[in-house]
């Protein structure tokens, strides 16, 4: 089982980049993660970039100790991601308000598994044979409102509340993380995205989907995407990230982090 990788981070129409991403590789195991920062004083980039380091460290620490990337395991892993980011409050006055959302994606190539965790509303997908078999639902006041049937799915994405989140990394009471229950064995054309809200707010299922079907490699299908973001998007729209994981052709993924700003 191989893997394409393709990734993209921008500031929008924002001053500063909050977001951050990395991926990760031991052996057959590969991770990839993606947070959305948020906090006054400048804490919304330092909570995403602890997030994802304290991620990529306890994914190697979890691998080195031969524990499986199941879901159980990467709901731990953002856990730890939670306590670094509550420590670094605590040292830091300034930074006491900082959080972040985080989505993170476990493969074991040998075995042809994946599994996943997040919080807030930094979502994973997985599309295969032009369907979405997986998507993350949203800890937040919108995708309540979509359980309750108050509000209608695609009403989700222009909501005047829908940056209202019930959960993100950096609570130290009441946090919510969600993870995959099931071994979810993957298949060659498995397209995965996990994206920051500033991604998906301007792309529905169906835009990301018709874009697989014009695109030859995760870089294209990211490019596409980010086309049509661009011209949907609002001025001064938020920031945006995506890290793109296709299961095909060999990788050259070692571990990565996104580039300081």
């Amino acid at each position: 089982m191989q893997l394409q990788t393709a990734n993209v981070s921008d500031r929008g129409g924002r001053s500063r980049n909050e977001d951050a991403y990395g991926q990760w590789r031991h052996a057959a195991l590969f991770a990839s993660v993606v947070a959305d920062g948020a906090g006054g004083h400048g804490g919304g980039d330092v909570a995403s970039r602890i997030a994802v380091d304290a991620v990529l460290e306890e994914l190697t620490r979890v691998a080195t100790a031969g524990v499986a990337l199941t879901g159980p395991a990467l709901l731990r892993v953002l856990l730890r991601a939670n306590d670094a980011i509550v420590d670094a409050q605590e040292h830091d006055r300034d930074l006491a308000q900082m959080r972040s959302t985080a989505a993170v994606l476990g493969i074991d190539e040998a075995a042809g598994l994946a599994a996943w965790a997040h919080c807030g509303d930094t979502r994973l997908y997985c599309f295969r044979r032009g369907a979405t078999v997986v998507q993350t639902q949203d800890h937040s006041l919108v995708q309540s409102m979509i359980d309750a049937n108050l509000l209608d799915t695609r009403d989700a994405r222009s909501h005047p509340r829908r940056n209202v989140l019930f959960s993100a990394l950096g609570t130290a009471d009441d946090l919510s993380i969600a993870a995959s229950e099931e071994p979810f064995p993957i298949a060659d054309g498995d397209a995965f995205l996990l994206c920051t809200d500033g991604f998906w707010e301007y792309l529905d299922e169906s835009v990301m989907i018709d874009a697989i079907g014009r695109a030859e490699t995760p870089v294209a299908w990211l490019d596409l995407m980010v086309a049509h973001l661009r011209e949907a998007a609002r001025p001064n729209h938020d920031n945006f990230t995506a890290s793109a994981v296709w299961v095909g052709d060999a990788s050259q993924t070692t571990v990565l982090r996104m580039p300081a700003p």
